[in-house]
């Protein structure tokens, strides 16, 4: 009798635990909607369609773990875990680029210095993700990426005010010892009344130098980087790639329902690939300073894939010129720079994925560029287009207050105007100027933009405002550049991108999304400057794994929209 009893009563609990879930309805429905359709995988089909009842899958772990970038250095990867139908599932990871702000010719005590903070700081950003961000975002539904940047800002904000707090208990701690070790130490009698002050000579030279030669504004400190940030970013972009997962839509989709408040757009624009053919090295014994990239940029009327066949046409046959000087098809102008000049030769492949070279002047450089798209029958101006990083802030001289552009040439902020000036002028097929000038040369920057806006771009990379002022100031340091390079780095999120972009489209500033220096394998970048609308995308050139599979996957959207319509 009283197991009779108990069966009764699991089956009266049982039907009111079905009936409550509305299980009998949802199965009578099932049956239904699928009886008419006699699908083959009958109960395949049945679970796909009891599935869009199931809950909403939340984070249950993340996991972080040290790995190494593009170019061998040590980077953070993320992975992020979900419950999934009661079920711990690996949804998705993300690897972190890594960006150093060392010159390519710093010492070589910087450089291991710069190594070992890099090592530190991948190492605690493994620990925040896997203790504290880990138990903060546990149960968080990863399609909320308001909430989860939101809960990340305010971890990092915390940070960053422990460390301050630190600082200024050891501060006050080293002023309270030199005030022991001062009050032991007796005054010293004086000797004598203090020597008068010098007066400065009414000779006119003096007077006519201090008002003819302007002093340049002092460089702005570097912006600091927390030991960690990297885990912001990497949990941040983990958490977009699985909301994405979850959602059954690309990232590149994604990311635009997320800028334009769930509104699925009907068209997409891809961005113009700036695609580096040549890394003109500072530091070697060639005498051009002035260019650290080369890069080609498409027609807008080409397809992506027809722009990147063009590109690596162009490629080749500057390779063939740079490895066999003497087969070149000569100009009486390219003659005469290879007279004058030592002919420049390839050195090989630089981290940046492309050709490594050296010129002794910016004339020898580009009469080069223009005898390869002749040699194959392209017009620069009309077929092709060239982008140059002219990275200012590697060029200042501050002893003399000068760039120095050529070994041993240098010039003043306002004969870098009049160069550049000259430069498009002559050069016309030059269309991007990167960095021509550092970002506290503002006078200049708004000279050069009044002489030049309308004929090139003029592009802010590492002279923009750092993300995090630029978000608070709601302005970019240089208000008359035509746009600016964003990197997806250290403490950025997913939505800080988002805000920045949507600041810049209403400024009518352009947006470009740039790999920097230690790409990894992750291919998100791609997918961001898609769904934000990004007008360039600087990846870098096409002979390096990491930076190739970028492009790849540019060429995979392209087909994706193309064959979806809803490619613009």
């Amino acid at each position: 009798m009283e197991a009779a009893a108990r069966l009764a009563r699991l089956r009266r609990e049982a039907a009111e635990y079905y009936r409550g879930n509305r299980v009998p309805e949802r199965m009578e429905e099932a049956l239904n909607a699928l009886f008419p359709l006699r699908p083959e995988d009958l109960y395949g089909e049945l679970a796909n369609y009891l599935s869009k009842f199931s809950k909403v899958p939340v984070i249950c772990k993340l996991v972080g773990r040290k790995v190494l970038d593009g170019v061998g250095q040590p980077t953070l990867e993320v992975e992020i875990y979900c419950t999934v139908k009661n079920y711990e599932k690996r949804i998705c990871s993300t690897v972190m680029a890594t960006h150093s702000q060392i010159p390519e010719n710093a010492l070589p005590e910087i450089i291991e210095a710069d190594e070992k903070e890099r090592n530190d700081s991948v190492h605690t950003a493994v620990e925040w993700v896997n203790e504290s961000l880990n138990t903060m975002l546990r149960d968080l539904d990863p399609t909320d990426q308001c909430q989860a940047d939101k809960m990340l800002g305010e971890y990092f904000a915390n940070k960053v005010e422990e460390k301050t707090e630190l600082e200024k208990q050891e501060e006050e701690g080293e002023e309270e010892k030199e005030e022991e070790e001062t009050a032991k130490v007796a005054p010293t009698p004086a000797l004598g009344p203090p020597a008068p002050k010098s007066k400065p000579k009414k000779g006119g030279k003096g007077k006519k130098v201090s008002e003819e030669v302007k002093p340049i504004p002092p460089a702005e400190p570097a912006e600091p980087v927390l030991c960690g940030s990297l885990a912001i970013g990497g949990t941040s972009l983990a958490i977009a790639k699985a909301g994405a997962t979850i959602l059954h839509v690309p990232l590149y989709l994604h990311t635009a329902l997320l800028k334009h408040n769930q509104e699925s757009p009907k068209e997409m624009t891809l961005p113009l690939p700036m695609v580096t053919l040549l890394n003109c090295e500072k530091n070697s014994p060639a005498k051009l300073r002035l260019v650290k990239e080369v890069m080609l940029i498409p027609p807008a009327e080409l397809s992506l894939k027809e722009g990147i066949e063009r590109v690596l046409d162009i490629q080749k046959e500057m390779t063939r010129l740079l490895e066999s000087p003497g087969k070149m098809v000569q100009s009486k102008m390219l003659i005469f720079f290879l007279f004058c000049f030592q002919p420049p030769t390839l050195k090989g492949i630089s981290h940046l994925g492309c050709l490594t070279t050296g010129y002794d002047s910016l004339e020898q450089l580009l009469l080069l560029m223009q005898t390869a798209c002749n040699n194959i029958s392209l017009e620069l101006g009309t077929d092709m287009y060239l982008a140059l990083n002219c990275a200012a802030h590697e060029l200042m001289d501050y002893d003399k207050q000068k760039y120095e552009i050529l070994t041993g040439t240098f010039k003043s902020p306002d004969e870098m105007v009049a160069m550049y000036v000259e430069m498009i002028d002559k050069f016309p097929f030059i269309i991007a100027l990167i960095d021509p000038l550092r970002k506290e040369d503002r006078e200049q920057w708004s000279s050069i933009c009044c002489a030049l806006g309308s004929k090139c771009y003029l592009i802010a990379e590492d002279a923009a405002t750092r993300i995090s002022k630029l978000k608070t100031d709601q302005n970019i340091n240089i208000a008359t550049c035509s746009g600016v390079v964003l990197k997806y780095i250290n403490q950025t999120k997913v939505s800080d991108l988002i805000e920045l972009s949507g600041i810049l489209d209403g400024q009518r500033h352009i947006t470009i999304l740039g790999s920097p220096d230690g790409e990894s394998s992750d291919e998100s970048l791609v997918d961001l400057a898609v769904g934000l609308g990004a007008r360039f995308l600087k990846l870098g050139g096409l002979c390096r794994g990491e930076r190739v599979a970028k492009y790849n996957r540019l060429l995979a959207i392209e087909e994706e929209l193309a064959a979806n319509g809803a490619l613009r």
